[in-house]
């Protein structure tokens, strides 16, 4: 189900350039001179990392989305499918990955109602095979940057898949039934793919 190993897609051409003009001044120039490069290197390999996450065996868990902390949890009204559930706020951590992942198992779907605002980031559905609609809202960066997504209407996507990358890290919004159980506080510092924030609760 993984998509790109260890170094996030976004970063695999700059890295190869960097790299390929280090060897070159190393090898034309000197090893001094080289050095800014080789730092670079570093630099890229730290922004662009990719590392691998064991997700937790725990039935109807929903996992972290993103590296970050939890800004707040409470009741409101999902926009993308008109409906009352529990919104999960998160700022990425900008020292940390910025590759998100899916929540949940499950499909992925078109929401069909998108906010008033024209400028509003469109919403993932993904709807698991017991019936729950999880609501992922990836937000534009600190640069006005796009988020990347990774996933298609019609495709499934397994729980702590990768399925975005957004620069430098933004706000996620995660819109979950009103029935579910959080098991985070707002201040909390998450792992994407590992931590458990929630469980979805069956009658």
């Amino acid at each position: 189900m993984n998509r790109y190993p260890v170094i996030a897609r976004e970063g695999l051409l700059p890295l190869l350039a960097s790299v390929l003009a280090a060897v070159l001044v190393l090898h034309f120039i000197g090893f001094y001179q080289s050095l800014v490069l080789w730092a670079i290197c570093l630099s890229l390999l730290f922004v662009f990392r990719d590392p691998e996450r064991e997700v937790p065996s725990v039935p109807q868990a929903v996992v972290c989305p993103a590296d970050g902390r939890i800004i707040s949890i409470g009741m409101a009204h999902d926009p993308y499918l008109n409906r009352q559930g529990i919104r999960v706020t998160m700022q990425m951590n900008p020292y940390g990955a910025y590759s998100t992942r899916s929540p949940v198992e499950g499909k992925v779907l078109e929401p069909p109602g998108n906010p008033d605002d024209p400028g509003a980031p469109h919403g993932v559905w993904l709807q698991t095979d017991e019936g729950d609609d999880v609501v992922l809202v990836m937000n534009r960066g600190p640069l006005n940057n796009a988020p990347r997504c990774y996933v298609r209407f019609g495709e499934r996507v397994g729980q702590g898949q990768r399925c975005g990358f957004i620069h430098l890290g933004a706000q996620i919004d995660l819109y979950l039934p009103e029935s579910c159980r959080t098991d985070v506080s707002p201040g909390d510092w998450v792992r994407s793919g590992s931590d458990v924030i929630g469980k979805l609760i069956h009658a």
